[in-house]
C-alpha cells in the first residue's frame, strides 16, 4: 500500500520527500558538532577551572611566601637598622679610640724626649759624680797631708818644748789639737812678766815656727797661729780677762822679737788673746784643776777650718759603693 502510495506520488512530492531527509542529516551533524564544541567547552572549562583552582592555590601560597618574605625583609631591614646602629656606634668609639691613640702617641713622643732628657741629665750627673768624686778624693787627700802638717807641727812644738824643759808633763796636746802649756814654764803666779828661765822654750817655739813657716808649701795652708791665756776662777772677772790677756801678749811679744825677729816676716800668722776663766778644762773646786786651767795655748788654725772639720768628719766615712762604680 505504501508502495502504491510511493508511486502514486508527483516528482514535486519525490523531490520533497528526498530534501527532508539530507536536512535531518544536515541538523544531526550540525547538533552533533554543537554537542561536541558544547564538551569541548565543558572540558575546556573543566581544565581551565582547575588551572584556575590551582592557580588561585598557587596564587595564595604565593601571597603567602610573599608575606613571609616582607616578614623576613621587615625583620632583615630592622636588624640592618640596628646593625647599621651599630656599626655608627662602633665607628664612633673607633674614631675615640684612635683619637685616644694619637693621644698616647703624643704621650708616648713626650715619654720618649723626657727619657732621654733624663738620660742625658744622669749621665751628667754621673759625670758630676765622677767629677765631684774625684775632687772629693783629691781635696781628702789634701786634707789628710794639711791634718798630717797640723799635728807634726804641735807634736815637733811638744817635743822641742819638753826637751828643753826636761819635763814632758809641762807641756801636752789638748783634745782640741792645741798646744798647752802649764803657767809655770813661762810665768810667776799671778804675773804677766815671762821668767827669764823660760826663754828656751820660746826661743824653741820660734825655731820651729820659723822652719814651719819658712816652706811656702806649708804656710799656704796657716790662717793665723793664736796664742791665748787662761786662768783660774780666783779673783774677779775682770783681773781674769786682763791677767790672761797680758800674758797671750807678753807671749806674743817675745815670739815676734827674740832671736833678732826671726819671726818678723811671719807676724802676719800670729795673733793673741786672753779668755779669763771662762774656759777651763778641769774643775776649778781642787788646787790641780786650778793649776790646769792656769794656762798659755797655741793653737794653729788652717784656711777654711769650717771646710777641713767637715772634711775630718768625711775621713771617717767610705765612699759609697755606687759613687766608686761611677768613678771607676
Amino acid at each position: 500500500m505504501k508502495r502504491a502510495a510511493n508511486r502514486g506520488r508527483t516528482p514535486e512530492s519525490a523531490g520533497e520527500q528526498g530534501f527532508w531527509p539530507s536536512y535531518a542529516d544536515m541538523m544531526s551533524a550540525l547538533a552533533l558538532i554543537l554537542f561536541f564544541l558544547m564538551l569541548l567547552s565543558y572540558i575546556q572549562n573543566l581544565i581551565t577551572g582547575n588551572d584556575l583552582q590551582s592557580t588561585e592555590k598557587l596564587l595564595e601560597s604565593t601571597r603567602e611566601e610573599l608575606t613571609l618574605i616582607l616578614s623576613e625583609k621587615e625583620a632583615a631591614e630592622k636588624e640592618l637598622s640596628a646593625v647599621t646602629g651599630d656599626l655608627d656606634k662602633a665607628q664612633l668609639k673607633l674614631d675615640l679610640q684612635q683619637k685616644e691613640i694619637a693621644g698616647y702617641s703624643v704621650k708616648i713622643e713626650e715619654q720618649t724626649e723626657t727619657i732621654a732628657s733624663q738620660e742625658k741629665l744622669i749621665g751628667d750627673q754621673a759625670r758630676f759624680l765622677r767629677d765631684a768624686n774625684e775632687e772629693i778624693v783629691a781635696m781628702r787627700d789634701q786634707m789628710q797631708t794639711i791634718a798630717v802638717l797640723r799635728l807634726s807641727i804641735l807634736e815637733q812644738i811638744r817635743e822641742s818644748i819638753a826637751e828643753v824643759m826636761g819635763d814632758a808633763s809641762k807641756v801636752s796636746i789638748g783634745e782640741n789639737g792645741n798646744i798647752i802649756l802649764s803657767e809655770g814654764i813661762l810665768f810667776d803666779l799671778g804675773s804677766s812678766e815671762v821668767k827669764s828661765g823660760s826663754q828656751k822654750v820660746l826661743n824653741e817655739l820660734i825655731s820651729v815656727f820659723d822652719k814651719f813657716l819658712s816652706d811656702e808649701e806649708n804656710a799656704k795652708y796657716v790662717d793665723s797661729i793664736v796664742i791665748s791665756g787662761h786662768t783660774d776662777s780666783t779673783g774677779t772677772d775682770e783681773i781674769n780677762r786682763k791677767l790672761s790677756t797680758d800674758r797671750a801678749n807678753a807671749v806674743l811679744s817675745y815670739l815676734l822679737t827674740g832671736q833678732n825677729g826671726k819671726l818678723k816676716e811671719q807676724a802676719k800668722y800670729f795673733c793673741a788673746a786672753g779668755y779669763g776663766s771662762t774656759r777651763p778644762v778641769q774643775s776649778n773646786d781642787t788646787e790641780a784643776g786650778r793649776s790646769a786651767n792656769r794656762r798659755i795655748e797655741i793653737s794653729m788654725i788652717l784656711r777654711d777650718e769650717t771646710v777641713l772639720d767637715i772634711v775630718e768628719e768625711y775621713l771617717a766615712l767610705e765612699l759609697p759603693e755606687e759613687a766608686t762604680k761611677v768613678m771607676h
